[in-house]
């Protein structure tokens, strides 16, 4: 067994768990320590990756208050290997401040579990307060949030776009009813390392069924660069709506985006 080779479907979501929640520190004399801290609950995931790191590594706990709980129990996992780091750095784990630095690894590497590492650290999986099923992911880094929407589009026939939003320039990407069923399936696949709670949360996620009281899902109408330039070249939002056939909120949305691809290639 290769320390952290990718195409080893365990690694690869390891390694997507870790840069989304490990943290590199350096220190002098190439001296340093990989750190994952999480709620105490999801300790056993910390056993797991001490079992896949052949080098020495230590699980402790602490307790400790944050804005959210006066007494919030978490536990470390921590390894100091410098042929470790160097092998983390090598496949994309930088050291320091990484949210929005962090990238799909450049080697082979098994794509869903990496998915998944990265959406069970940073991401969310079960049901809204109306009942609706969703997978989401939130990230600062403009190449995770493209890579999964390029994702679920080639592997699962699942368009999706997304942009920064205004409040805290993060990337907020969910799939919900069924195309949130389809990528948690698809995910969350029997056997995979997975956090035990996500895990669970995705099993009830995949069984849902749409009430027969709910309307259908409407089907995805593709934009043509026909409509694109007809949308454009429309004097108003109303009359391109009119035009094309579209909700006029249909059509704002589009030409924005079209408009910040433009301003995009020209600068």
């Amino acid at each position: 067994m290769t320390f952290m080779d990718l195409e080893d479907p365990r690694y690869a979501y390891m390694f997507g768990f870790l840069q989304a929640d490990g943290h590199m520190h350096a220190d002098t004399r190439q001296r340093g320590r990989l750190a994952v801290e999480i709620s105490y609950r999801d300790i056993d995931i910390l056993h797991a990756f001490q079992e896949l790191c052949p080098y020495n590594s230590t699980i402790s706990e602490r307790t400790r208050a944050t804005n959210f709980s006066e007494s919030h129990r978490s536990a470390i996992w921590t390894v100091h290997a410098l042929e470790a780091r160097n092998r983390l750095v090598e496949l994309g784990l930088p050291y320091g401040r990484k949210s929005t630095r962090i990238t799909p690894p450049r080697v082979p590497f098994s794509r869903r579990d990496y998915l998944r590492g990265i959406i069970d650290a940073d991401g969310a999986v079960g049901f809204t307060a109306e009942g609706l099923p969703f997978i989401s992911l939130a990230t600062t880094s403009t190449a995770i949030a493209t890579y999964l929407c390029r994702y679920t589009k080639l592997a699962l026939g699942i368009p999706k776009t997304t942009s920064r939003n205004a409040r805290d320039r993060a990337y907020n990407i969910m799939y919900m009813r069924e195309l949130g069923v389809t990528v948690t399936d698809h995910l969350y696949y029997p056997g995979s390392l997975a956090l035990e709670r996500k895990r669970s949360a995705a099993a009830e996620v995949s069984a849902w069924v749409r009430p027969a009281d709910m309307s259908p899902p409407r089907p995805r109408r593709s934009w043509t660069q026909l409509e694109d330039r007809l949308l454009l070249d429309a004097p108003t939002i109303a009359e391109a709506a009119e035009k094309l056939g579209r909700s006029e909120q249909s059509c704002s949305l589009r030409r924005w985006r079209l408009r910040k691809k433009q301003q995009a290639q020209a600068e």
